[in-house]
């Protein structure tokens, strides 16, 4: 890829993933000689990417100056914001930093690709400042978020203070007590800010984001009225969470089974750095549950989306091997219907209440509550902080106008909002900035241990043959005379049931015959004249015989 002519003086703001849509959170700040990058998250895939496990950004920019990298910079410990480090440290390792429970995400997440050990993590306490090459001094400002030890990030530059805020609500009452560093933001306001970068994922929801205490509220007033097993499924990150339904259990006299491989593993790492505290003998294993009555049992568990091969799915499904669920028994679902998962979570409650649990999920309970600031809070961290200028970031497009909207409500000069979109490169000099530039980025499919090999042609020849199957046509062709020797044979799969369309085959053999004979003898020895020539008439055949485009495969083999 040729390196764009972006101006060369200023202080360059650009993102990999992350602007325009949830998920794939990755930018970078580059001034002379210096470039720092924001997170290096993922996305899971959309319904369309047909077998692919997940999307990475596309570090080609990067990838070119390697060497100028100083750092990566982690605002906290989400798969869509550290998920991609394995697949990017592969090609560069600068330093990571972040802080204590992020790392210990990270570190646990590096180990499953033998990079723990060849990776510097360098853990940054709150208000904790570190300098990067030349041109950066970046500061960790504690934030409140669904997981413990988020941050923002003031980085001076030799243009001025960027604000980058991460994912944060502003929650008055937090689990841990560790609030949002308001007295921080206004700091750098009174200072002066050049530019903030806000999370703009609920900047549609009025009003406040509710405490996460009011999530333990829930639980205790749920956990005293079930008779049977509690299953609280959450995400396996949200730390204050699964402190809520420890206390709830322990005041209910609930012994606690953890259940699912990054939930085992998370609330280790937790428990090691201090951030969760579970009393001894409260956890127990899977071998301890048969001498415990029901109502002494509550499950933490992973699955709350549904995913196929979870284990609250195969709960649900009663395929698990020791759990079974009963009548009586009662599942919480402590997440948020992620969009795109609606039905997968309708089929998964539907199944739980055919083994006879009781189901209780957000749209009927306040068993969860969003980590993302909505409108008040927004307008609150403006006027903090009074930016020069402000540039949205995490969200979808319409996310994006709606964040610039409400700052410019709050007295920002539209001129002074930018709306940027992955690749713009945005260009502050001066106390002037604009969109100087635009760079391809784009999205890496990772599918099994394949990055990057899986594109959008096969992803367009999955979908064809997911939706019209496939027919493979077998023929044995003379490689001197051209003559026919054998077949063709026609083998499908997906396109139509061979037993009983077997009538329907032979004339669509008959169809390859007829046309093979008019064709000179001398194409016959071209195979790929005549793989066209089988293409043609058999796609012709099938679309006006039964209106179906199976994906056809011609063999020639050579007699």
């Amino acid at each position: 890829m040729a390196i764009p002519n972006i101006p060369s003086e200023g202080l360059k703001f650009l993102a990999l993933g992350g602007l325009g849509e949830i998920g794939l959170n990755m930018s970078l700040f580059e001034y002379g000689d210096d470039i720092i990058i924001i997170d290096c998250g993922l996305m899971f895939p959309e319904p369309y990417m047909l077998g692919i496990d997940m999307v990475i950004p596309d570090i080609s920019y990067l990838r070119e100056r390697s060497d100028r990298i100083r750092g990566i910079l982690l605002t906290h410990g989400h798969e869509d914001h550290i998920g991609a480090l394995p697949y990017i440290l592969r090609e560069f390792n600068p330093p990571i930093y972040g802080t204590a429970l992020t790392l210990g995400l990270v570190k646990e997440k590096l180990k499953e690709y033998d990079l723990d050990t060849k990776t510097d993590l360098r853990v940054v306490k709150p208000r904790g400042k570190v300098e990067l090459g030349e041109n950066f001094e970046v500061e960790f400002i504690r934030v409140a978020h669904s997981i413990v030890d988020g941050c923002a990030l003031a980085i001076r530059t030799p243009e001025g203070v960027v604000i980058h805020t991460g994912d944060f609500k502003l929650d008055q009452t937090p689990v841990d007590g560790e609030l949002t560093d308001l007295a921080t933001f206004a700091r750098y306001g009174e200072e002066g800010v050049l530019a903030l970068m806000a999370d703009s994922t609920n900047v549609e929801r009025e009003g406040y984001t509710l405490s996460e205490r009011l999530v333990g509220d829930a639980f205790e007033e749920i956990f005293p009225r079930c008779e049977g097993r509690v299953i609280v499924a959450a995400f396996s990150s949200n730390v204050h969470r699964v402190q809520q339904v420890v206390w709830a259990a322990e005041k209910t006299g609930r012994k606690i089974l953890l259940n699912g491989r990054s939930m085992i593993a998370n609330v280790q790492i937790a428990r090691e750095l201090g951030y969760l505290k579970i009393p001894d003998g409260l956890l127990i294993d899977l071998k301890e549950l048969p001498r415990l009555e029901k109502s002494e049992i509550c499950m933490i568990t992973t699955g709350s989306q549904g995913e196929p091969m979870s284990s609250l799915t195969r709960i649900a499904m009663d395929d698990h091997k020791q759990i079974k669920l009963e009548e009586g028994d009662t599942v919480i679902l402590s997440s948020r219907f992620i969009p795109g998962n609606e039905k997968t979570i309708a089929d998964l409650m539907n199944h739980l209440y055919r083994r006879g649990a009781e189901v209780i999920h957000e749209k009927v309970s306040e068993v969860h509550v969003s980590g993302h600031a909505s409108q008040e809070e927004l307008k609150l961290l403006h006027n903090l902080v009074r930016p020069l200028y402000f540039v949205p970031v995490h969200g979808e497009y319409r996310h994006l106008v709606k964040h610039a909207q409400l700052a410019q409500k709050v007295g920002l000069p539209k001129e002074r909002t930018i709306l940027a979109v992955n690749g713009d490169v945005v260009v502050f000099s001066g106390l002037e900035a604009c969109i100087a530039d635009h760079v391809e980025t784009g999205r890496v499919f990772v599918d099994g241990k394949g990055v990057g090999d899986v594109g959008n042609v096969v992803l367009k020849d999955r979908k064809h043959l997911s939706e019209d199957g496939m027919v493979v046509v077998i023929i044995g062709i003379n490689q001197g005379s051209g003559e026919i020797i054998y077949g063709p044979d026609i083998v499908s799969r997906g396109f139509v049931f061979e037993d009983e369309s077997q009538q329907y085959l032979d004339e669509a053999k008959k169809v390859v015959l007829d046309t093979l004979a008019l064709v000179n003898p001398e194409v016959m020895t071209d195979w790929s004249e005549v793989k066209l020539e089988v293409r043609r008439v058999l796609r012709r055949f099938f679309n006006k015989t039964i209106e179906r485009r199976p994906v056809i495969l011609p063999l020639i083999l050579e007699m």
